[in-house]
């Protein structure tokens, strides 16, 4: 597992690890029953609280992602697929999303927008 934490970005270095473990789990790179390093472990990696790393993973328990066993550590659940897929539509939405808006600061019509992604749907 490779976090990266951009201390720039105006998102909370929590949702960062979150973001990025949870596409890792979407990916298929991190499977069901895989380790998490330890909260103590993470935090000394990426050079951050050990309370941080610990907000991420109680997050990704939350929502189902992750398995906390006391005194083994946390590893990642047997993962619903209805679950995943909506990970997956959330995702492709907001690339959608943000297509749509470059097209239309592009000077792109909705129609001319439309003819494109049938174009593309197409190949």
């Amino acid at each position: 597992m490779h976090i990266i934490i951009n201390h720039s970005s105006m998102d909370p270095i929590y949702e960062q690890i979150v973001s990025q473990i949870k596409a890792e789990v979407i990916s298929g790179s991190l499977p069901a029953g895989e380790a998490l390093p330890s909260v103590r472990t993470l935090a000394r990696e990426l050079k951050i609280s050990a309370l941080t790393v610990k907000k991420a993973y109680d997050y990704l328990e939350e929502e189902g992602l992750v398995v906390t066993v006391h005194g083994k550590g946390s590893f990642i659940a047997q993962a619903n697929q209805g679950l995943l897929m909506e990970e997956r539509r959330k995702e492709l939405e907001k690339d959608l999303e943000q297509a749509v808006r470059k097209a239309r600061c592009g000077g792109l019509t909705d129609e001319e927008i439309r003819e494109l992604f049938q174009l593309i749907m197409e190949e």
